[in-house]
């Protein structure tokens, strides 16, 4: 049985009870028959409890509970801290308030606890980001109070884990922060693994691998958090959500989910425009040393790939397939797939 189920019944049993007794105390001032009044009345109370027990019970609940997963642990820890020094200012207020002449001293004392309470609250949740740089700051100076304060998080895509070249660039100490994998992340990664489609199956086992191997290197910290998005099901809009919620960027390699992300105002980290980033830089002109393994598309065009996996279409190239050629850079052409290099033979 639900939760709202079992609310409703016990809240249509109370309101029957309220609604009998009020009902028999009614006819006695009617001077009716007490039972009519009081069977009225109780059905009535009955369908009111039926009705509006889940409003003021489980829904109010369901909703904090919610919102809760939402917010970041900072948030969460700066509002505890906010509302336990606001109450302090609020004991040491309270104590003159009191002793004001009525009727301000019934409820003077009661305001100031839920005033400061509330300012205390806001204040530190609203400046939460700036408590912690600050808090950062002074564990850098050797007198820091959290451990990893200043990291930032990033949120982990389910493509970049089955990717798999997260691991060496994270060893790299490029990205700084905690990898951030929330639930719902890794249970898209576990349907991959566990698909009928065999190429499917080995992309999200390959992605196990890899998560596992991120978690067994002490050099790179990595959480899987329990917080998820409600009123979205696709993993790319709830990762878009979280990541405004959390103000922190997304780690990816799926074009899609990098466009949505940049047109809502979220910063992504794209590895494969990291991979193009980093590639050497060639001019036209400059010599390259190419080994021709394939035909190109057209008459004579021969095609090699460098170390980090560009494609060299070589002009008139055919004729010295499966060999290693230094040819000449004409052409560098950048596109979305990544970069293609239009060389010919060197001496030609």
């Amino acid at each position: 049985m639900s939760a709202d189920f079992i609310t409703r019944i016990l809240g249509m049993i109370f309101f029957s009870l309220v609604g009998a007794y009020y009902g028999g105390r009614l006819a006695i001032y009617a001077g009716e028959e007490a039972s009519l009044y009081a069977t009225i009345m109780a059905l009535l109370g009955a369908l009111t409890g039926l009705i509006i027990t889940p409003i003021i019970t489980t829904r109010p609940v369901k909703a904090i509970r919610t919102r809760l997963t939402q917010v970041s642990s900072r948030k969460l820890v700066a509002g505890q801290i906010g509302l336990v020094s606001g109450l302090i200012l609020a004991a040491l207020v309270t104590l003159p308030l009191s002793r004001l002449p009525e009727p301000f001293s019934l409820f003077l004392p009661s305001l100031a606890v839920l005033l400061f309470g509330y300012l205390g609250t806001y204040v530190f949740v609203a400046r939460s980001t700036d408590l912690f740089n600050l808090i950062g700051r002074q564990e850098r100076s050797g007198v820091g109070l959290l451990d990893g304060a200043t990291s930032r998080s990033i949120l982990m895509d389910t493509s970049v884990i089955i990717d798999g070249r997260i691991t060496d660039i994270a060893r790299t100490g490029f990205l700084s922060g905690t990898l951030i994998i929330p639930r719902f992340v890794l249970n898209e990664l576990q349907y991959i693994a566990d698909s009928p489609d065999s190429l499917r199956r080995q992309r999200g086992r390959r992605g196990m691998e890899v998560l596992a191997q991120l978690q067994k290197d002490p050099t790179v910290p990595v959480q899987i958090s329990d917080i998820d998005v409600e009123g979205a099901r696709d993993v790319d809009d709830k990762l878009v959500i979280l990541a405004r919620q959390l103000r922190c960027p997304i780690l990816t390699n799926d074009y899609n989910l990098n466009r949505v992300a940049e047109l809502q105002g979220v910063p992504v980290l794209n590895i494969n425009e990291l991979a193009n980033a980093v590639k050497s830089v060639l001019l036209p002109g400059e010599p390259l040393s190419v080994k021709i393994i394939q035909e190109g598309k057209e008459a004579g065009q021969g095609v090699g790939y460098l170390d980090d996996g560009t494609m060299v279409v070589v002009e008139d190239g055919r004729s010295l397939l499966n060999t290693e050629a230094v040819v000449v850079v004409t052409k560098v052409l950048q596109t979305s797939a990544g970069r293609m290099i239009f060389a010919r033979v060197n001496g030609e």
